[in-house]
């Protein structure tokens, strides 16, 4: 088949989450299906620092959006470990810059533009996709597009959309006007009309109506999303679409992330083998100044400090657990200055057992996957979460709260059967969070004998798993060819 995969951060060029993750092993994944898969996003201020091997791929563009006359050029790369063409479209007004998202109504003129510079490529490429997949409301706009203002060009006749959601709680919102601002004034019609008459215009919901299918990243979270509690506003279109809507969890780029070969690493090691894995953990105690002590549990956490990541639950439950059992905890992560607070605080306070590393490193996280015994994630809502399956892969146990791809991917252990990867507590309150930790530090024990033997064997299980791409690559396919069944 032919893919545009259109998406407004790929790693290792912009990203800022797991989108630029997922937008990179997919894509790559597909190609080594044998499909012709295109990548489009945007040129980047850090992508320029990156110093990557990039070429002139075409003469710029020109192309009149509303009132905008707007000038882009396309530069080409590849994707690492691949070769997946990567178009990045260059506009130094709206892109030129080091943050990957900004605020304000500028935001709409700024995606606008990468969505009509996407078809844009397609048309001086001669590329008629087959699928065009757009991913979140950065780019939910193209699905209109094609039927509107692009609808014109017999390019795109059989060209069918797939719109991905990653996180609902991130929709593009503007005021009602911005329908014009982006090109879509003779399409207004084409908009949710309500929405419209109460000021608003929304991106990702004008993708949700007019995209031939909808993806997001997990099956629980199709089904939470389409409830007013984890809906944001939009539960009501979601149930419109439910038949064409599909839950399928991602995966992880094993590219990245094989503690067999992790580069990050100072050991590496296997289910098979998990000495390396003992070693990690008494190199990165060293790196952030804690006791290296390989009977106490040490629990990492990577993340964005912000309130979906269920990090009141943490300020609630840890001090007490901290200065009652012996745990260590290394913290990764910037975010919200109350939880950055809180975590120099906790550091502070208990020096030999917290370490807090207010910054993101990709080295760093590696090594506190590899290092750490646990893994805290207790989410409110999580649409799908890659930390706990790079934690599965790396034979570091999950905590997590049962919403979202949390819940479809890490099972609570069972002792008694010898069954399950993780520990989850179904309840998002601080009693809850505290039982899974004590459960956890139970099964920890004393660290040695038949605890660790217990320990590692729940481990082994996790990090066995099939948490790649292979699988959930094919079940994109399977939507791609109903949307497109004569494709390819």
């Amino acid at each position: 088949m032919k893919i545009l995969f259109a998406s407004s951060e790929v790693a290792p060029f912009a990203k800022v989450g797991g989108l630029g993750d997922v937008s990179a092993a997919l894509p790559r994944k597909l190609a080594e299906m044998g499909h012709d898969v295109r990548v489009v996003m945007p040129y980047y201020g850090r992508v320029q620092k990156g110093r990557y091997a990039l070429e002139e791929a075409l003469p710029d563009a020109q192309f009149r959006m509303g009132p905008h006359d707007v000038r882009v050029g396309f530069l080409k790369g590849t994707l690492p470990d691949s070769d997946v063409p990567v178009y990045f479209v260059r506009c130094g007004s709206l892109f030129d810059r080091e943050s990957v998202y900004g605020a304000g109504p500028e935001e709409a003129l700024r995606f606008g533009v990468l969505n009509w510079a996407a078809l844009a490529l397609c048309q001086h490429l001669r590329f008629a996709p087959d699928v065009v997949h757009v991913n979140d409301w950065q780019t939910s706009l193209i699905p209109v597009m094609l039927r509107s203002v692009f609808a014109w060009d017999r390019l795109f006749a059989r060209t069918r959309t797939v719109l991905t959601i990653h996180n609902m709680g991130h929709q593009g919102t503007f005021e009602a006007q911005t329908v014009a601002e982006v090109g879509l004034g003779s399409a207004a019609h084409l908009v949710h009309q309500d929405a419209l008459r109460e000021g608003r215009f929304g991106f990702l919901q004008t993708g949700l109506l007019h995209a031939n299918a909808v993806t997001t990243v997990s099956p629980t979270y199709a089904r939470e999303i389409q409830t007013p509690e984890h809906g944001v506003g939009l539960d009501g279109t979601l149930r419109g679409r439910a038949d064409v809507l599909f839950g399928i969890l991602n995966g992880i780029d094993e590219h990245e992330w094989d503690p067999t070969a992790d580069p990050h690493l100072p050991a590496r090691f296997s289910a098979d083998d998990l000495r390396g894995k003992a070693v990690c953990k008494a190199r990165l105690q060293a790196e952030v100044g804690l006791p290296e002590a390989s009977t106490v549990p040490l629990a990492g956490i990577v993340s964005r400090l912000v309130w979906q990541k269920g990090f009141d639950l943490v300020m609630q439950v840890l001090p007490d657990l901290l200065r009652r059992r012996p745990l260590q905890l290394v913290v990764l992560g910037t975010g919200e200055s109350r939880y950055e607070d809180f975590f120099r605080a906790l550091a502070n306070h208990f020096p030999r057992q917290v370490a807090f590393v207010s910054k993101f490193s990709e080295p760093v996280a590696h090594r506190i996957e590899a290092g750490a015994d646990l893994f805290l994630m207790p989410s409110r809502y999580e649409p799908c979460g890659l930390n706990q399956l790079y934690s599965l892969r790396y034979g570091t146990l999950p905590v997590v709260h049962r919403t979202g791809g949390l819940a479809d991917s890490v099972w609570p252990v069972d002792v008694r059967r010898d069954q399950g990867t993780g520990f989850v507590f179904d309840h998002f309150n601080a009693d809850g969070f505290r039982w899974a930790l004590e459960s956890a530090l139970a099964l920890w024990g004393n660290g040695e004998g038949e605890s660790r033997a217990r320990w590692q064997r729940v481990a082994q299980r996790g990090m066995r798993l099939p948490l790649g791409w292979s699988h959930r690559a094919q079940r994109y396919v399977d939507v791609y060819r109903k949307v497109a069944p004569e494709a390819g």
